[in-house]
């Protein structure tokens, strides 16, 4: 049901001027979408309700978003109830449709209230849309008792009440107590001030470890040339194939090309590497480490 061109008190009064459907007349609509998939029924029978799904909507409004947008979803909600319904149970429509345009509005709050995923299982909706009513009736209680409660007891007391984890709780009190930013804000109003993302660490190379870094990598380079040096040359290059290729060669593969069998490539590899260990002796461990 489209809405982007509707305002939303034209589409109100339109959603509150339907006809008011009797229990009969319900579940005559129902089986006809049901068993017989009949469109007119469904339209009916979405259109007398869509009031109670507006009504819902306006109850999610201090979450900040778009009554438009509160609407849409609460239609959503409406019509996977339609979809769903069975008029075999015994149940009013209504009754039945309030849970999915519940779920539907509040899935679209969650999704929206922050960059940061808030949560999406039912005990972390139910903290979501419970936290601040249970805070204030618990601050109310105290008040009346005439004592002060400690943020800590809160917090154990919600999450007790709630049925999830302290650490839901606290996670959740901080998510709700504030909204994003973005990090290109100043982080004063003068013209001046610097970026938040200035302040932010550099995770990347530092430019002194990267330099350090390529003149080991090259005396490494050095070594290993040398040691290779006094290897004959089908010792070169089996080492060349097994351990300086992005795609190292088998030992099969380099068997059948020198057509050697795989146990003799190994036995010439282990070989080679124990000519460059002693070549290597007084070098450093990395050295070792690449000779595996």
């Amino acid at each position: 049901m489209a809405l982007d061109d509707i305002s939303d008190r034209a589409f109100s009064r339109s959603a509150m001027q339907a006809e008011l459907l009797d229990a009969e007349t319900e579940l005559r609509l129902a089986y006809a979408w049901r068993d017989e998939r009949d469109e007119q029924a469904l339209h009916r029978l979405i259109t007398a309700y869509m009031r109670l799904a507006i009504s819902m909507a306006s109850k999610f409004r201090r979450y900040g978003a778009p009554m438009n947008d509160l609407i849409q979803e609460a239609s959503l909600g409406l019509m996977k109830a339609a979809e769903k319904f069975d008029p075999d149970r015994g149940v009013r429509f209504s009754t039945y449709a309030v849970w999915w345009i519940k779920a539907s509005i509040q899935d679209y709050v969650m999704r929206n209230w922050s960059m940061v995923r808030t949560g999406s299982t039912s005990s972390q909706k139910s903290l979501f849309f419970n936290l601040r009513r249970v805070q204030a009736r618990m601050e109310r209680e105290a008040a009346a008792r005439g004592e002060a409660i400690d943020r800590q007891e809160m917090r154990e007391a919600i999450a007790k009440e709630v049925g999830v984890p302290l650490h839901d709780v606290e996670m959740m009190e901080g998510r709700l107590s504030g909204s994003d930013f973005s990090l290109n804000a100043t982080q004063s109003s003068d013209d001046e001030g610097r970026e938040w993302i200035e302040t932010l660490e550099d995770d990347g190379d530092i430019q002194s470890d990267k330099v350090e870094q390529t003149k080991d990598i090259e005396t490494l380079r050095t070594w290993l040339l040398e040691a290779m040096s006094n290897l004959n040359e089908r010792e070169r290059y089996i080492v060349r194939e097994r351990k300086l290729r992005d795609d190292p060669r088998t030992l099969e593969s380099l068997g059948n090309e020198l057509s050697l069998s795989k146990e003799r490539v190994r036995q010439l590899e282990a070989a080679a590497f124990t000519k460059m260990r002693k070549m290597l002796a007084n070098q450093s461990s990395e050295v070792f480490e690449f000779l595996g």
